[in-house]
């Protein structure tokens, strides 16, 4: 069993999350690795749901996989149960996670008119009123299930709408059908959900190789996928769908990587950045992609493939285009290798006791606020010395400026490789500017991971 930390439960931490999914098989991919993260999550449900690509009764590419791959993979998971909660007891059983497997609106693309057993069943999720803690529901496919279970509530709990929209977070991979456009937005989006609509995800996705900076690709290339995550991990790791022992494609788990518990604080807002990427406000409490141009508008109606930015960019050859491209990208593959070494560590702890395997530090703050105000020129200290490991390996540190997700404007602050950095406040900042510091800690261990703290200071005037 893991050494007791003293750190403060993980219980208290997991997001409540719903998976719908389409079943293509990036979503597959995208299965496993969910899977051996959700001992991270509280995971409610896990939907069958359609989409434009993949619907019952569609031909060729169009298939849609059978609706009873996602109990296939929850018994691959139920054989390495036991072993990953040597490393977590916070892993679900199987029983639970079977018991939470509902099959929604599949017949069609877009259909939301059947009441299925997938939607009543989100439904019961929102109105439990004995939660009232945030819900992520996630459309790694389209948003007809989920449009169906809002459509449920309005037409028969048209009262507790608000109360409903209170705790509801959507994060979107594209708009998959027309469903949010034709029900959810008109019907919705007014009372300020929290939505998240990617197209960074597709550098996750099958154009991984033609848009990752070179160094980010090892963590996707044959040699590494096959010693880390296919070859000696078990049956669940076994059944990743890859290419040629390459990554293939996992696009639809940004949708996950954005709730992961990991100290970035990216739920307190899409803006923020982390695992999941990073998003601008475009209207009412909706976000999307930050402009790679200049000039580039957000579409007003479906987010998709047809006027996706990512495949606007994916064939650039000009290397200026090439450069905006990458930039693009950045919110997401900026910690991507940090990503894949958890991944290979999960991978481990399926078949590896836990003094074998390696598990991630603990950043813990010493005498400094998440949030803190200061004035300008003032001198403060960040202190993260307090941080540990529970395999006792030693840590690095790095306290760096993420000024793309604040608000200051003045350039980069200095970084610093100490558990504890001073930083003076800019004299050009303004009041209510917003700088982000973070705290990477990365242990030596095989793999490294890391973990992370935000501090975010608020600037104020004499």
């Amino acid at each position: 069993m893991p050494p007791c930390t003293g750190a403060e439960p993980l219980e208290s931490h997991r997001p409540r999350v719903i998976v719908t999914t389409d079943g293509e098989e990036d979503d597959r991919c995208s299965m496993v690795r969910f899977l051996l993260t959700a001992n991270d999550f509280e995971v409610e449900a896990i939907i069958n749901s359609s989409s434009q690509f993949h619907w019952v009764g569609g031909k060729g590419w169009n298939v849609f996989h059978p609706a009873s791959w996602v109990k296939d993979y929850i018994g691959f998971y139920s054989e390495v149960y036991n072993n990953l909660r040597l490393h977590d007891p916070n892993y679900p059983t199987p029983d639970y996670l079977l018991s939470n497997w509902k099959v929604g609106n599949i017949s069609a693309s877009g259909e939301d008119e059947i009441r299925t057993e997938g939607a009543e069943w989100i439904v019961k999720i929102l109105l439990d009123d004995s939660d009232s803690r945030p819900i992520w529901v996630q459309a790694w496919g389209g948003c007809n299930t989920i449009a169906r279970a809002l459509k449920i509530i309005q037409e028969d709990h048209p009262s507790r709408m608000k109360e409903v929209a209170a705790k509801l977070r959507l994060f979107l991979i594209w708009e998959q059908d027309d469903s949010y456009q034709k029900y959810i937005r008109p019907n919705w989006e007014h009372v300020n959900i929290p939505t998240i609509i990617s197209d960074q995800f597709d550098c996750m996705a099958y154009i991984w190789r033609k848009v990752l900076p070179n160094a980010t690709k090892t963590y996707f290339e044959a040699d590494w996928m096959k010693t880390h995550i296919l070859t000696g991990k078990g049956p669940l790791c076994a059944a990743y769908e890859h290419k040629e022992w390459a990554f293939n494609a996992e696009g639809d788990t940004p949708a996950f990587l954005h709730a992961i518990p990991n100290g970035l604080r990216s739920v307190e807002s899409p803006g923020w950045g982390g695992w999941g990427g990073r998003y601008v406000k475009t209207r009412n409490n909706v976000w999307m992609d930050p402009d790679p141009i200049e000039g580039w508008k957000h579409a007003d109606g479906q987010r998709s493939i047809h006027n996706s930015w990512s495949k606007k960019l994916e064939n650039a050859s000009d290397p200026k285009m090439q450069a905006i491209r990458t930039q693009y990208f950045k919110p997401i593959w900026r910690w991507l290798d940090a990503v894949q070494n958890d991944f290979a560590a999960r991978a481990d702890w399926c078949v590896k006791d836990y003094a074998s395997a390696n598990h991630p530090p603990i950043v813990i703050l010493k005498n400094t606020p998440l949030d803190l105000e200061a004035e300008r020129g003032k001198e403060i200290t960040l202190d993260a010395s307090a941080s540990s490991d529970p395999d006792r390996d030693r840590l690095t540190f790095r306290w760096w400026h993420y000024a793309e997700a604040g608000t200051y404007s003045g350039g980069e602050l200095p970084e610093s490789n100490a558990p504890k950095a001073t930083i003076t406040i800019p004299k050009d900042a303004q009041p209510g500017d917003e700088i982000h510091m973070v705290c990477e800690v990365k242990d030596v261990g095989s793999p490294p991971l890391t973990r992370y703290q935000r501090v975010v200071i608020h600037v104020k005037d004499h």
